[in-house]
């Protein structure tokens, strides 16, 4: 299995805590967040994963060379932003699999992989979003199913609950072709906003432990919860 994480945005929100590294270098009980994503690919069977980078790019590859922990790594290096769907785009060409995963590199998120492959290569899907099922969730947009199927996605707004992208997909390395889109584009707005009920979108519910770092509160929470 091959993954490709995301890994290049400077975490505008989390600057008041970490301002000299990018977001998924941020230290959790001594060791960067990152290292708890790449461990549970390896724990998994993961071969191979490329992270996209572009902010402080160098700590990143410094850090994890082209080998840990039974993983291959390659680097899909950005020089100048270009959006999640644009990253995703790029780092496409370094992949060689059918189906590949795509990870937020802020989020941690508990999920068994051969099982969404399982669940993408039955339903015949394009995409599939691992969902997560929360209370209160101001902070998301919220994903709506009909069965598995992604019928619409909602902005955020306030909501007792509902079922939020976990930021974890797996799609068709093909999903792109043919498609009008710009080198620089968001996967969430500029694609699967507007491509859902265009092509095949699955949801996966997934009940393991998540958190994003994306804000200093669940940062903090993250140094007490993570092992």
């Amino acid at each position: 299995m091959e993954a490709i994480v995301l890994a290049g945005g400077k975490g505008t929100r989390l600057q008041t805590v970490i301002s000299d590294v990018p977001k998924p270098m941020a230290l959790i009980k001594g060791k960067p967040f990152l290292c708890y994503i790449l461990d549970e690919l390896s724990h998994q069977g993961f071969s191979k994963v490329i992270i996209s980078v572009g902010y402080k790019k160098e700590l990143i590859i410094d850090y994890f060379g082209e080998d840990y922990r039974n993983l291959k790594i390659q680097y899909a290096e950005e020089f100048e932003p270009l959006g999640t769907g644009g990253a995703i785009k790029k780092a496409l060409e370094l992949t060689s699999e059918a189906n590949l995963f795509v990870l937020n590199g802020d989020t941690y998120f508990d999920v068994d992989y051969k099982s969404l492959m399982k669940q993408q290569i039955e339903s015949k899907a394009d995409l599939t979003i691992v969902l997560k099922e929360m209370k209160n969730i101001d902070r998301y947009g919220t994903v709506v199913t009909e069965g598995s199927r992604v019928v619409k996605f909602n902005e955020k707004q306030p909501a007792a609950t509902g079922k939020i992208n976990g930021g974890i997909y797996l799609l068709k390395r093909y999903i792109f072709k043919q498609l009008d889109l710009p080198e620089k584009f968001s996967f969430e707005s500029d694609f699967m906003q507007v491509y859902y009920d265009k092509l095949e979108f699955f949801g996966y519910i997934s009940d393991g432990y998540f958190i994003d770092i994306g804000i200093p509160e669940d940062y903090y929470k993250a140094q007490k919860e993570l092992k």
